[in-house]
């Protein structure tokens, strides 16, 4: 449980408790926010949302689409409103803020590539240490011109202009990326191809669709024809499975645990987290399952049983590369423990989420090994209260108010208000479902 005494909101202590249960209320899927509210800018007509994502990474792309022309305004139902404007935007009169978020900065890159002016784009502290250079590399092959600073790091300006299609071959599996080239493919002059080592989410292909769009699928492999006109569309943004995530590991720790998620995403190229939950003894069903602009929605029901070890590797990894830092904080109270591999991506994200959650666990007396690309963590561990870091990075913030829920004594997080960046109720939704 979490004390709520404290005035100050970067620090939040974590209480244990004795069990998980009630029902919480996800905020929108941030990948699926930050793709409307970019293409509603460049659809023609209006664009409604329900439930679009309170994160404020989503926040940083609606300001950037605002300083392109894009005008938005919050209803008082609650809902977001967005001005198409067409695939032409305005030229900003000032650089661009991404925050914290690669989300905006990698998939708004495509846009502006293909526009008739110049931008720049910037973030904060953390998103200016993070590698852009696998969305310049194509970017540039269609015919942008990008700088950066060392490394292929930001800020980025974009000098945009005609592009020209390409087939592009990721090395790395990228949701991002994949969604970067196909925006950038909508404004360019042929076909555009994306083909995957491993097939990563498709939230990019599935709202292109939405907004009228032809895409074609076919198997690891993305098609997108330039020129085509994109409409405003209504939707309800479906709750976000990587925030689900956090609530359903708390309720994989105590058995007996029941706990209800309703209107969550259950896209096919996501729901592989809820396969290793299952297999590690976390008994989930699905119930009123349907289907809203391409993507599947459904309410999740858990209940905590046996929680059991299990290995994490190759298309697994990329499929849980957001869900990772949770499944390993929790993975100390596993019966046979978890290895977690493949996963080199992890060190580049909001921190070295690698390194955080090893240093984290630590500090709470576990015994974890950090392998270059992963992690190695002995089941069977009883871990205690301690002092930990956020490291700035909102995931790592969560996940270890996870694990203090069953740890011996209080866990104080410093850096705490990082979970807003994604999810600003998390404190308060956890405090009212831990017993």
């Amino acid at each position: 449980m979490l004390d709520d005494s404290k005035p100050d909101v970067s620090n939040v202590v974590v209480r244990p408790a004795r069990a998980v249960s009630g029902a919480v209320r996800i905020p929108g899927d941030k990948s699926i926010s930050h793709r409307y509210a970019m293409l509603a800018a460049i659809a023609e007509g209006k664009s409604r949302f329900q439930n679009f994502s309170a994160a404020q990474d989503c926040a940083s792309t609606l300001g950037c689409m605002h300083a392109l022309g894009s005008d938005w305004e919050r209803k008082e139902d609650g809902a977001i409103e967005v001005q198409g404007v067409g695939q032409r935007l305005r030229e900003p009169a000032h650089p661009l803020d991404c925050g914290n978020s690669g989300s905006t900065m990698r998939m708004l890159s495509g846009i502006l590539a293909g526009q008739t002016f110049s931008s720049e784009l910037f973030g904060d502290e953390s998103l200016s240490r993070r590698p852009m250079a696998r969305i310049m590399t194509p970017l540039s092959q269609m015919g942008a011109r990008i700088e950066s600073q060392e490394g292929g790091r930001p800020p980025l300006k974009i000098h945009g202009g005609p592009l020209t299609a390409i087939h592009y071959k990721p090395e790395v599996a990228s949701a991002q990326v994949k969604t970067c080239v196909l925006f950038a493919g909508l404004l360019a002059e042929g076909e555009t191809t994306v083909d995957e080592p491993i097939r990563t989410r498709d939230h990019g292909e599935v709202a292109l669709r939405a907004f009228g769009a032809h895409v074609e699928r076919n198997g690891n492999t993305a098609c997108i024809q330039g020129g085509q006109k994109l409409h405003g569309i209504e939707a309800h943004v479906p709750g976000d499975l990587s925030s689900a995530a956090f609530f359903l590991c708390a309720a994989a720790l105590f058995r007996g645990s029941a706990l209800t998620l309703p209107g969550i995403l259950m896209n096919p190229t996501r729901a592989r987290l809820l396969d290793i939950l299952i297999l590690m003894g976390l008994e989930i069903t699905v119930a009123q399952l349907e289907e809203h602009h391409g993507e599947l929605v459904g309410t999740i029901e858990a209940r905590g049983g046996t929680w059991r070890g299990t290995t994490i590797g190759g298309a697994d990894t990329a499929a849980l590369i957001d869900e990772i830092p949770v499944l390993a904080a929790a993975a100390p109270y596993t019966e046979n423990g978890m290895e977690v591999r493949d996963a080199k991506e992890l060190r580049v994200k909001e921190s070295d989420r690698i390194s955080a959650v090893a240093t984290n666990l630590r500090k709470m007396g576990a015994e974890v090994e950090e392998l270059p690309d992963g992690l190695r963590i002995p089941g069977g561990q009883q871990l205690h209260g301690a002092e930990l870091e956020s490291f700035g990075d909102h995931r790592i913030a969560m996940a270890f108010a996870v694990a203090a829920l069953r740890a011996e004594g209080e866990t104080t997080i410093r850096g705490a208000d990082a979970a807003g960046v994604s999810f600003p109720s998390f404190f308060a939704d956890l405090q009212k479902i831990a017993k």
